[in-house]
């Protein structure tokens, strides 16, 4: 090659190298290039291991017509070579002298050689018929001196003819090897940071699951169904997302988001985040208030005790009657009291005020007595706490949970994320957020979200719907679940369009033989499914 043509190559080199993000086509453009400036008949290209051995990445001789390794499809049968052998280099192969003592090797003549045990190489060669004549072995070390490959090239070509590697070759070789083992460093600097941050994301997931195993199992299952729902959506090709597509660089960022989506969970109070029954704090207070009715019990019997005595010493059959009667009643009263708050204890969809005034009186009206001081049977916090209207979280505890949105975009968006996962904070911190602009922390409308965002938001919301490791619910079946999610849909509280691709694409049910107990999946008829209407229907009416 003219100098002004090696210099051109050496740019496109350069170039190609600072581009190229697969490691294994990345090495074989170097091998390529190699002997490319040097003419070279053959070569190999090997990485390190962990082990400390050179492994084979791509193997080429173009008179043997022999292509291995790289993106050839075609496997290399040869095991990993070890640089050290019982702790001394290994003298059995020129690659690992060359590794182990960092210095280029250069053999112009394998069978005039007496310096190195070639005994390898003439082996193979009688077994092909082929005739290694040089032989070149390159280092590949970064910029801190650290070793990454190793680049043989074999039999030189000058003027047509096999000869040993000029000089001027040789240099070109080892500038290469220099530029390519930077390149090569960069590569896996780049794939580190990005295992590092993958590694990070999963263990704030892995923190928050030690904290309350039933929002790390969230936590683990709505990256999952995000991924799903994308997928489905990626290969849509009709309707309002037809040309919604995901990149591999795409789906890595919406990845992450998915793990970080509920980061901001790490603070919150596990009381409140695990709350199973309406009095749970550290303990459910339950057991404290059926204490408490058990001494309201033994009061009662105290107070009919004297009169019960006298009525019986009296003889008098019909006040001892009647006051049994009354005290069997009293007795019965505190029993179904007890059985009443511990239902609604529990929590549920709804509590109306006929019952919420319920535990109020029956509360406040209800006396005992400890340590000699009257008291209502239950404290105004009790009656506060029995008495939500649904689930089992009061307005203030709710705060709390909500507040976890708030923590998770102060979190992420404090973050100085790299150009190719900017997009991550604004996926995470919109799956509470509304069509319609009611949602929150920032009341965003559809217009205002991306489509992933809007995707999570579905996800999560399924995830919920379905989970069966709740404390404080069993996991629907899916038929009421979808039943849900529809009114939702039609009340603008979820993206209609990837609703719709949820359905139609069944990624409801793919979710669920993966993820939900066997008597959640019930049979589902989709024309049964609030909101929803099959394609040609919806097309149709467009």
């Amino acid at each position: 090659m003219t100098e002004p043509s090696v210099l051109q190559h050496l740019i496109d080199i350069s170039i190609s190298l600072s581009v190229e993000r697969n490691t294994t086509r990345l090495l074989e453009r170097i091998l390529t290039s190699a002997q490319t400036l040097t003419q070279a008949d053959g070569g190999t290209i090997y990485s390190v291991t962990a082990d400390k051995s050179l492994k084979f990445e791509t193997l080429i001789n173009n008179s043997l017509n022999l292509y291995m390794g790289g993106s050839s499809g075609e496997p290399i049968p040869f095991p990993a070579i070890p640089i050290y052998k019982e702790g001394q280099v290994n003298q059995h192969a020129i690659v690992a002298i060359a590794a182990a003592e960092g210095d280029m090797i250069h053999i112009p003549d394998v069978y005039a050689c007496q310096q190195y045990d070639l005994s390898a190489a003439r082996s193979m060669d009688l077994r092909t018929g082929y005739r290694t004549q040089s032989v070149l072995t390159v280092p590949m070390k970064n910029h801190e001196g650290e070793l990454n490959g190793v680049l043989q090239l074999i039999n030189a070509t000058v003027d047509g003819k096999v000869s040993a590697f000029p000089a001027q070759q040789m240099e070109l070789v080892r500038s290469l090897a220099s530029l390519a083992a930077v390149a090569l460093t960069n590569k896996q600097l780049i794939e580190n940071m990005e295992e590092l941050f993958q590694g990070i994301a999963r263990l704030i997931a892995k923190a928050i699951d030690e904290k309350s195993p039933y929002t790390g199992g969230h936590c683990k299952r709505v990256p999952e169904l995000t991924m799903m729902l994308a997928d489905a959506v990626h290969s849509h090709n009709s309707g309002p997302l037809a040309d919604f597509k995901l990149t591999e660089a795409d789906r890595h960022e919406l990845s992450v988001a998915g793990w970080l989506h509920d980061c901001g969970k790490i603070a919150t109070p596990e009381y409140v985040m695990d709350k199973a029954s309406k009095l749970q704090t550290i303990f459910d207070r339950i057991e404290l208030v059926d204490a408490k009715i058990e001494i309201a019990r033994r009061d009662l019997e105290l107070r009919f005790a004297g009169p019960l005595y006298l009525a019986s010493h009296q003889q008098d059959q019909a006040q001892v009657n009647l006051l049994q009667q009354q005290l069997a009643e009293g007795l019965a009263a505190l029993d179904a009291g007890r059985e009443f708050l511990r239902k609604a204890n529990i929590g549920g969809e709804f509590m109306d005020k006929t019952d919420q005034q319920k535990v109020a009186d029956f509360g406040r009206q209800t006396q005992i007595c400890i340590a000699g001081t009257a008291q209502n049977l239950l404290s105004d916090n009790e009656i506060y706490n029995l008495s939500i209207a649904r689930g089992t979280l009061t307005p203030e505890e709710r705060q709390i949970i909500n507040r976890h949105m708030d923590v998770t975009v102060d979190m992420l968006e404090s973050l100085p994320f790299p150009k190719h996962l900017q997009r991550v904070p604004e996926f995470a911190c919109g799956h509470h957020e509304k069509m319609d602009g009611t949602g929150y922390p920032k009341g965003l409308t559809k217009d205002q979200m991306s489509i992933p965002a809007r995707m999570m938001a579905i996800a999560d919301i399924f995830e919920a719907l379905t989970a069966s490791d709740r404390p404080y619910k069993e996991g629907k079946p899916l038929s009421e679940c979808l039943a849900i999610m529809g009114r939702m849909k039609e009340n603008q509280h979820i993206d209609p369009d990837l609703f719709d691709i949820f359905i139609e694409r069944k990624v409801y049910l793919q979710y669920a033989e993966q993820f939900l107990k066997p008597g959640q999946i019930d049979k589902i008829d989709h024309s049964r499914i609030p909101g929803y209407l099959p394609p040609e229907q919806r097309y149709a009416m467009k």
